[in-house]
């Protein structure tokens, strides 16, 4: 994705961990959902890689700050999407609104960019991550 001529938008629905978490990272924007999480390994394989123990898997979410919140503040993501109360299932209409509106905006904004840009752009992102730039 890193080479594409067009703008990328990846958009964290529910859960993204491990591998397929930083394959999403190469993209001009992140947006995620408000009740999704976002990580490079489950609570589950951080809990059994620090203290060798899957059942502190919540103790160990806690700590790894994978909230959509947590990570707009730290920079990981550019936007959170709100879903209605009760998670998107609960009114997947409104939730569709949302991410119309979303997406419209970061298209519109990517679109005014080259091709060249682009792709900078989305390695700059992909360097910065997790350095709070």
């Amino acid at each position: 994705m890193s080479r594409f001529h067009v703008p990328v938008l990846c958009i964290v629905t529910g859960e993204g961990n491990s591998g397929g978490a930083l394959a999403l990272s190469v993209a001009n924007r992140i947006l995620m959902l408000e009740y999704a999480v976002y990580s490079v390994l489950s609570p589950e394989g951080f809990a059994s890689i620090l203290w060798k123990d899957s059942e502190r898997a919540g103790e160990a979410a806690g700590l790894m700050k994978l909230t959509a919140e947590d990570l707009l503040e730290s920079g990981t993501v550019d936007e959170i999407i709100p879903e209605p109360l009760g998670g998107a299932q609960e009114d997947p209409g409104r939730l569709y609104a949302s991410l119309d509106l979303a997406l419209s905006k970061n298209l519109s904004v990517l679109s005014s960019l080259s091709p060249e840009e682009l792709r900078q752009d989305r390695m700059r992102k992909f360097r910065e991550l997790g350095t709070g730039a």
